[in-house]
Formats: structure tokens, C-alpha cells, sequence
């Protein structure tokens, strides 16, 4: 059995005790850049991977490089001693559902599932991108390696599940290749409709969208930024807690702008010489990725990726013009850089899974006093919880309180008006759950 400690300490000048699991620095040396640049060649090497492209070659198109990647996951799956359920899910997508689908194209997803010891149907998910596009989103046979966009996303859950399957934990976790994502996003829609069809409680969803380049198309070059791209609130929010947002604040706390700063301070504290940036946008200006399918559905969802991205080599043909090389070729990618960003996903989706579930039915209270009153239910495999606040004007929780195995707890001398307020479970070995934003007051 292998031994792991949790240890404790105060964090500078805050007042606030960190919990660490040695495990997770364990994660983080596990993950391998040679196996990612691996990855990411195999996969440019198949020519295009662009959606409508070629099922039946062995050596190029979408269908061998998707058979690739399942046949990637069922070898991770023999090493863990049979630990990942990996499949198909496909849907059939048929021609002019939109621009970009000029014939009947099956979209088709690699999924592998991590079963969780005791919570089997509670799921993190990450994923990458299968598919890859030149500059005419419906050209389907000209070369598009794709290796940053997003054979570098792709490259990272399969090394994700290779770290991560050595270890057991108590939700579940499922790597997935999704495709159609340029040519409209089917891939997501397909997953989450399954997911909702088969019931599953989705806790979060981290989708890898170029995670490579470490220079930007203005010159910057960085290899320890990256960008999380979170909604505000989810668009199946009703007509009644729209209203009461209103009065009672949180519009920029709904589940997955909590699961972005969960990623955050996950970062910050086994990774620090990382800087993460969070965006307060559903994705980058006027564009789209695949967590969006998932908040459409009513999921908590985000984006992780490069801070600097280099648009001379997205969604371009081949080609030398101007003295500039266009095109996404294996060259460009920074695979140093991919690996910490794949490890940011594998320690935020172990400290997850190895957490409680999150609080319910958080409420709170303090109209006109000079105290703050927070109630909830408590929940299985809680040793305790912890009460968060932060400036209404900060995005990130920067003060808490651990208040013990309890179920309701006031701050005395803090005024409810001049600060927002969440409540996190906290496991048996210090992993928090994502902090919850109260949904309902009470006096």
C-alpha cells in the first residue's frame, strides 16, 4: 500500500491553513512531455483528421486516427488491469445541419471511463479534440496536422488517464476524445446528451483546447501562462433565480465560474510558478469550444489553454507567404508546455475525484446585522467544512474558515452586504469540493 501525507501549513500573511496531499506532486512529476510529443506526432502524422475526411484508411483520416486513440486507451487499460470501460459514442450527424456538414458523417467519440469506488456515477471529465480543419472549414483532404489545435488537447487526456489510472479514487473520471468540434461542436453535444440520457452527475468538465504554443502571434513569449474560460452563470438558469440575483448578487458565481477558480487555486498551490488567468468570458471573443454543448445542458464547464495563441498557425492551409510558415504543424508545438498543462488537468481532476461531494441546499442569512449566517446540508464523506468570502469585487475566494463537521456556522463582525460568501466539503484528507455559492436566504 502506498503511504501519502497530508500536510498542513499556513500560507503567508492570509491567516488561511492549506491542506497538501503528496500524491498530487506525485501526479505532477508522473506526467511525461516525450509521451505527449509522441502522441502528438502519431496523430498529425494521419494527414487530416478534419471530421467528413476518410473512415477506412489505416494510415490517414479521421477513422484511423480515432481507432488510434481507442487502441491508446485499451493498452493504458491492460496496464491499470482492465480499470478503464473504453467505446464509441457516435451520433449521425446528417448534411446540411449546417454549413459545415456537406454530407452524412457519423461524429464519433473515444471515450474511456475510470469507474469511481464510491461515487460510480458522480463524473470529471477531460477532453481534447480529435478533428482538425484548414483554412476551408469544408475541405476535407488537403493536410491539416492539427498538432497544436488540438492534437496537443488529445495528446493530454490520453497522458492524463496513463498518470491518473495508477490511483484510485472515489468519484469516477472519464477521458474522452470528442470529435466534429469545427464543424459545430456535435461531438459535445453528442456526450452530453448521452450523459443526460444515462443520468450521470457531472461535477465538471475541463476541456483542453490547445494547451502547446508558448508564442503569441504579438511576440510574447510565455511557458507559464495559460487562460481558463468560464460562463457566468448557466443559460438553464429559470426566470426566478435570474430575479433574485438581482438583489441578492451572483453574477459571477455560477457553477462553472466556481469550478474555474476550483482549477485556479489547484494551481496555485501544487504548481505555483504557474500563473492562471481567469476569463471571465464563455470562450474567447466571438468563437466557441466543446465545453460549451456541456453548459448548454446545464453542466459545469470550462476551457484550459495557451495565453499567447499564434493565429498564423490556426485553421490555415500549408503554406510559405510573406516570409511567414502558416499552418499548425508539429514544429510549433511547445511539448514542456503541454505537459503542464496536462498536469494543471490531472491534480484538479485527482483533488476532485478524491473529494466530497459538494455541499447542498447552501443558504444564507444577516439582512441589517452585523454577522453573517450560513446554513446547508451536509453530505456523505465530510469530515468538515469550509466557509469562503472574498471582496464582491475580487474574482478569486481569498478568505476561509474551516467550521468543522457542522451543518450551520456565523462569522461574527462581517457584514453580508460588503462581501460574497460559499461554503466547500472537505474530505478525510483535506481535498476540498468546489465552493457553492448560497441558492436561497433565510433569517
Amino acid at each position: 500500500m502506498k503511504i501519502f501525507i497530508v500536510l498542513i501549513g499556513m500560507i503567508a500573511g492570509t491567516g488561511i491553513f492549506a491542506q497538501t496531499d503528496a500524491r498530487i506532486y506525485d501526479i505532477i512529476h508522473a506526467v511525461s512531455a516525450e509521451r505527449i510529443e509522441a502522441d502528438i506526432t502519431t496523430l498529425a502524422q494521419f494527414g487530416t483528421r478534419h471530421t467528413l475526411s476518410d473512415t477506412v484508411s489505416q494510415t490517414r483520416g479521421i477513422g484511423a486516427a480515432r481507432r488510434w486513440i481507442k487502441a491508446a486507451f485499451e493498452t493504458i487499460s491492460k496496464d491499470c488491469s482492465d480499470c478503464l470501460d473504453v467505446f464509441y459514442q457516435k451520433d449521425l450527424v446528417q448534411k446540411g445541419a449546417n454549413n459545415r456538414i456537406v454530407k452524412d458523417v457519423w461524429v464519433v467519440n473515444v471515450v474511456a471511463i475510470q469507474k469511481g469506488t464510491k461515487y460510480p456515477n458522480r463524473y470529471i471529465i477531460m477532453s481534447g479534440d480529435i478533428d482538425s480543419r484548414v483554412s476551408d472549414p469544408n475541405d476535407f483532404t488537403s493536410d491539416s496536422p492539427g498538432a497544436n489545435d488540438n492534437a496537443s488537447g488529445m495528446a493530454g487526456a490520453l497522458e492524463a488517464a496513463r498518470v491518473l489510472s495508477k490511483y484510485q479514487f472515489e468519484s469516477s473520471i472519464i477521458y474522452v476524445g470528442l470529435s466534429g468540434e469545427e464543424q459545430g461542436l456535435f461531438g459535445g453535444k453528442g456526450l452530453a446528451q448521452y450523459a443526460k440520457d444515462k443520468g450521470w452527475d457531472i461535477i465538471g468538465v475541463l476541456n483542453n483546447d490547445m494547451i502547446g504554443n508558448i508564442q503569441g502571434v504579438d511576440g510574447v513569449i510565455s511557458n507559464r501562462d495559460f487562460r481558463i474560460f468560464s460562463e457566468p452563470v448557466p443559460p438553464t438558469e429559470t426566470e426566478s433565480e435570474r430575479n433574485a440575483r438581482r438583489f441578492y448578487g451572483g453574477e459571477v458565481d455560477g457553477i462553472s465560474r466556481q469550478l474555474a477558480r476550483f482549477v485556479y487555486t489547484t494551481t496555485k498551490t501544487y504548481m505555483p510558478e504557474m500563473h492562471p488567468n481567469l476569463i471571465y468570458r464563455l470562450d474567447r471573443f466571438g468563437r466557441g469550444g466543446h465545453h460549451r454543448p456541456f453548459n448548454d445542458a446545464g453542466f459545469a464547464g470550462i476551457r484550459i489553454m495557451e495565453s499567447h495563441e499564434n493565429y498564423t498557425q490556426q485553421h490555415q492551409d500549408l503554406r510559405l507567404e510573406d516570409g511567414i510558415e502558416y499552418g499548425d504543424r508539429l514544429k510549433f508545438v511547445n511539448f514542456e508546455y503541454a505537459k503542464k498543462l496536462t498536469a494543471v488537468n490531472a491534480i484538479s481532476m485527482a483533488s476532485l475525484a478524491w473529494a466530497p461531494p459538494a455541499p447542498t441546499n447552501v443558504a444564507i442569512g444577516g439582512i441589517v446585522e452585523p454577522s453573517v449566517k450560513l446554513k446547508w446540508d451536509k453530505v456523505e464523506g465530510a469530515v468538515g467544512y469550509k466557509i469562503y468570502w472574498r471582496d464582491t469585487t475580487s474574482p478569486t475566494w481569498d478568505y476561509s474558515r474551516y467550521v468543522g463537521d457542522t451543518n450551520t456556522f456565523t462569522l461574527e463582525g462581517i457584514v453580508i452586504d460588503n462581501y460574497f460568501f460559499g461554503v466547500a466539503s472537505v474530505g478525510k484528507d483535506g481535498h476540498e469540493s468546489v465552493v457553492v455559492f448560497p441558492n436561497k436566504t433565510f433569517r
